[in-house]
């Protein structure tokens, strides 16, 4: 039995379907709340507020910095887009995403592709989020100072810079929580491949992150977590692991460390010189 009547009620229901439906994560819902837009390369943000990208973006410069951040409180929001260096080659010297001297510093949602460095911030109160970081040449994230962040951000294929053999997926004086770093390779004879790498300060904590294919050359050493001398840090709960069989999966030349619940793959030596070993599970 055919009933017309319910014709135009399903298409009304379409419609309201569509309405409410989500949009996709790389639309404009966000930009109502940008301050301005980064719309070239190089450029060089200098009032506080929220930058935002709306396209992809790329630049061959081979020195110097793609965006810079010269003011204190800024956000940048690259809404997913790209600021891509690979245009320069392996023998770049450039920053994908730089800030010296600064406080409170949010990067988020950020493609970073092909830079020696793409993304080195040193001050206080920075937060680098939600970003991607992919085929920088010498080390991926760069964060030095006081009370900083860096969480759920993916770093992929770190290395390749001729004449560096100590490539490094995060090197930072902050909490690292909850990222992913896959692939780190120098490149030279003999290198050394680190993940994770907490470079100064106290209290730090390194929790839930997944380090792994750290490929060491040579007589190199491969390192999962390096604590370079920061003190009173708890490592907990990370997953490590590395291409072949060698190398240290956390490493402690600084101050206190607690290293508790990581599960250890493929290490020679699990765990150096923590203060504290207690639930580590590791295998060759």
């Amino acid at each position: 039995m055919h009933h017309p009547a319910r014709t135009p009620l399903a298409g009304l229901l379409l419609l309201a379907s569509a309405a409410l439906a989500p949009l996709p994560a790389s639309a404009a819902e966000s930009y109502d709340n940008c301050t301005g837009f980064v719309d070239a390369l190089p450029a060089v943000i200098s009032t506080q507020g929220t930058w935002c990208l709306r396209h992809d973006l790329s630049t061959a410069i081979a020195s110097g910095a793609a965006i810079t951040i010269n003011a204190n409180n800024v956000t940048l929001d690259c809404n997913h887009f790209k600021v891509g260096g690979l245009a320069a080659g392996n023998g770049s010297d450039a920053l994908g995403l730089y800030a010296h001297t600064r406080s409170n510093i949010t990067v988020r949602n950020c493609s970073v592709r092909g830079f020696a460095e793409g993304l080195y911030l040193f001050g206080s109160g920075h937060v680098v989020e939600h970003n991607r970081f992919d085929n920088n040449l010498f080390r991926a994230i760069g964060v030095f100072g006081d009370g900083n962040r860096i969480v759920d951000n993916l770093v992929v294929d770190t290395g390749g810079r001729e004449g560096f053999a100590n490539a490094v997926g995060i090197e930072a004086s902050a909490s690292i929580i909850d990222n992913t770093v896959d692939g780190v390779f120098g490149v030279g004879a003999n290198t050394y491949p680190t993940g994770i790498s907490l470079y100064s300060g106290s209290g730090h904590l390194v929790r839930g992150n997944q380090i792994s294919d750290l490929l060491a050359a040579g007589a190199g050493v491969a390192r999962g977590i390096f604590n370079e001398g920061a003190g009173g840090v708890a490592i907990d709960r990370n997953h490590i692991t590395r291409v072949g069989f060698g190398g240290i999966g956390i490493d402690n030349d600084g101050g206190a460390v607690f290293c508790t619940g990581n599960t250890i793959h493929n290490f020679s030596t699990p765990t150096q010189d923590c203060t504290s070993v207690s639930g580590n599970l590791s295998l060759p």
